[in-house]
């Protein structure tokens, strides 16, 4: 069984070509959604962010007030490139560790395993059989969301600006799917991809 990793800029469509992989049959592990899931209320890593970063990162609810936690960790100064890095302590190793579950349950399952995975191109893994690029021009990003998800310009642009480079994503691709046309071109796009990886 398979193990590939996906990956794609804000905007690039990223999500569908997960979607039309999850048609084809790949078992989907998702990066974001692990997080989100590490991170609910009542968690262990909730807890843990909180004692460190303190009860202000807490909704009334007991929920995460993600905006409270960026604050405090994507500042330019060294207080906020330590508090990143104490983050990503506590975070990163639960995740490492649920994802590695999911993808043996996807692959006890008979199941190839595609890893939808945002930040590859920046951790890179040596553990991957092929890796698929979701690229699209950043101005046609920008467009998609402004126009799709009702973001302000600047802050898409900002988003995309903080991310790896396009050529730093495409330097890891060992498969690049081209979304700057419609979902039918996409679609046949990536069933004859998923194709050569498997075949």
């Amino acid at each position: 069984m398979l193990l590939v990793g996906l990956t794609g800029g804000i905007g690039a469509g990223k999500s569908t070509v997960s979607s039309l992989l999850t048609e084809l049959g790949a078992c989907i592990v998702d990066a974001d959604e692990v997080a989100r899931e590490l991170q609910s209320a009542g968690s262990p890593v909730l807890a843990a962010m909180a004692e460190r970063f303190g009860e202000s990162i807490l909704r009334d609810d007991g929920s995460l007030n993600r905006a409270a936690v960026a604050e405090i960790v994507f500042g330019t100064d060294e207080q906020s490139k330590a508090a990143l890095e104490d983050l990503n302590g506590i975070v990163h190793p639960a995740m490492h560790a649920e994802i590695l579950r999911q993808i043996k349950v996807g692959h006890d399952g008979g199941q190839h395993v595609v890893l939808d995975f945002p930040l590859l191109a920046e951790n890179p893994r040596d553990d991957l059989d092929a890796t698929i690029v979701v690229d699209i021009d950043p101005e046609i990003a920008v467009e998609r969301l402004v126009n799709i998800r009702g973001m302000d310009e600047s802050d898409a642009r900002n988003r995309i600006a903080n991310q790896a480079s396009r050529e730093k994503r495409l330097e890891i691709a060992s498969h690049v799917v081209d979304n700057s046309g419609d979902v039918e071109t996409l679609r046949a796009q990536v069933a004859d991809m998923w194709g050569q990886i498997t075949g």
